[in-house]
């Protein structure tokens, strides 16, 4: 599975972003995906997931309520919208794979991993 994460930009605090990641190969109704996301100097941190159908979400205390995961299985892909989005929001986001169903948040749960697309939220 190749994922190519999208979307991604240079906002002020308190705007709005939409990221994409479109997936090729495999069977994308199948599978859950997750978004996480690294700021410099700090580690990979879980973001929000979706299970295959969309029926099941999950995501960190500090997004809920500002962000939403959701996903196209006829277009292959899954998007983060991002709502009132604050400095510390500035990261590159990942879209991953996961290698189970269900939810998880845990980066070792997740194996095929997109290249990255750099958000920044300026004060």
């Amino acid at each position: 599975v190749q994922l190519q994460a999208s979307g991604g930009g240079l906002m002020q605090a308190g705007g709005s972003l939409r990221l994409s990641c479109a997936a090729s190969g495999g069977t994308f109704s199948t599978y859950s995906l997750g978004w996480f996301r690294q700021a410099p100097g700090k580690e990979r941190e879980f973001v929000a997931c979706i299970n295959w159908n969309g029926g099941s979400t999950n995501y960190a205390d500090s997004v809920k309520g500002r962000f939403t995961i959701s996903r196209d299985n006829a277009k292959n892909t899954v998007y983060l919208q991002m709502n009132s989005l604050k400095p510390e929001d500035t990261a590159v986001y990942y879209c991953a794979k996961s290698n189970l169903g269900g939810t998880s948040g845990q980066l070792r749960d997740y194996g095929s991993w997109g290249q990255g697309t750099q958000v920044t939220v300026s004060s």
